[in-house]
């Protein structure tokens, strides 16, 4: 079947802009048009498909598996697209380049990076999608985003991905300076207080866990489970709770002196941080000069 002459590039931009937000009414404020002109498009384009690409779950479009399925190839059209754009003012860097952080290259790295990537490509804009790792995962085979930075996905997600190592990043467990067991010994302190643990599809959660289990610790009940730095940061704030977390995460709160750092006595609880990327994704030069600058920032001696 040959493609509907009909559909424009205005039906593929927002149909992947539904689909990376979910909802029509966000993706109708940040292209400056109603819902409804939105929803008309959308509706057009699967008229002109002849396939449903969403379905609504509550207030959320969530996409069939024959909207995953054109996503996937609308996504890389229109990455080969902007990529033939660029190619043809390679001095100027312009577009899009959409990139997915996870918690631990959120606080430090990323915006580090970000920056000398302004400086160098002001053309270019940096879209950053955030969230948790299976989140990143589906938007980087899916084509929602063209890379993805933080910690090493495991090896059944790294099919068809490749993982450029940049540091080891270790996890750190934490509390607010003014800690009332300060001093004591850890699982001591453990045992007594209320725990943050990363949720339990977090790729360092399988790590703590092991830690907990070998201190005989296995059957405390977390109080609280999250790697949002905001959240975590409030709570220790106003309690005598400790949170296990990627030290990447409270790396600038440790060094203001906000937050405390438990020695763990765990060499094990570490992990790598890089950047995945689709095998077979089309050259483009932003990407590239993001990768660079990256590496250089982790070079220069700013995040470890």
């Amino acid at each position: 079947m040959i493609m509907h002459p009909a559909i424009k590039l205005r039906h593929i931009r927002a149909f992947l802009d539904i689909a990376a937000n979910g909802t029509l009414s966000a993706v109708a404020r940040a292209q400056g048009i109603t819902q409804p002109a939105l929803s008309r498009t959308l509706a057009e384009l699967e008229d002109l498909l002849g396939a449903t690409l969403f379905l609504r779950e509550k207030r959320r479009l969530v996409l069939t598996d024959n909207g995953v399925l054109f996503r996937r190839h609308a996504a890389a059209a229109l990455q080969m697209l902007e990529a033939g754009a660029e190619a043809l003012h390679p001095s100027g860097h312009g577009g899009r380049l959409r990139v997915g952080v996870l918690p631990t290259a959120a606080t430090r790295l990323f915006p580090r990076v970000a920056l000398r990537f302004r400086h160098a490509a002001p053309r270019v804009t940096l879209s950053v999608e955030t969230g948790p790792h299976s989140h990143l995962v589906r938007l980087l085979r899916d084509g929602g985003i063209d890379l993805m930075i933080g910690r090493m996905p495991a090896a059944s997600d790294m099919a068809g991905l490749r993982f450029e190592h940049l540091y080891e990043d270790r996890i750190a467990l934490v509390s607010a300076a003014h800690h009332p067991m300060r001093g004591q010994p850890v699982a001591q302190v453990l045992a007594r207080c209320p725990l943050i643990l990363p949720p339990a599809d977090a790729l360092i959660r399988r790590a703590v866990d092991e830690y907990l289990l070998a201190r005989n610790l296995a059957s405390v009940q977390p109080a609280f489970e999250t790697a949002a730095l905001a959240v975590g940061r409030g709570i220790l704030a106003g309690s005598d709770a400790l949170w296990f977390i990627s030290g990447g995460v409270v790396e600038d709160e440790l060094d203001r002196g906000d937050l405390v750092q438990w020695e763990t006595g765990a060499g094990f609880l570490s992990g790598a941080v890089g950047m995945t990327r689709r095998q077979a994704a089309p050259g483009q030069p932003s990407l590239e000069l993001l990768a660079r600058l990256t590496h250089e920032t982790v070079l220069d001696g700013h995040i470890i």
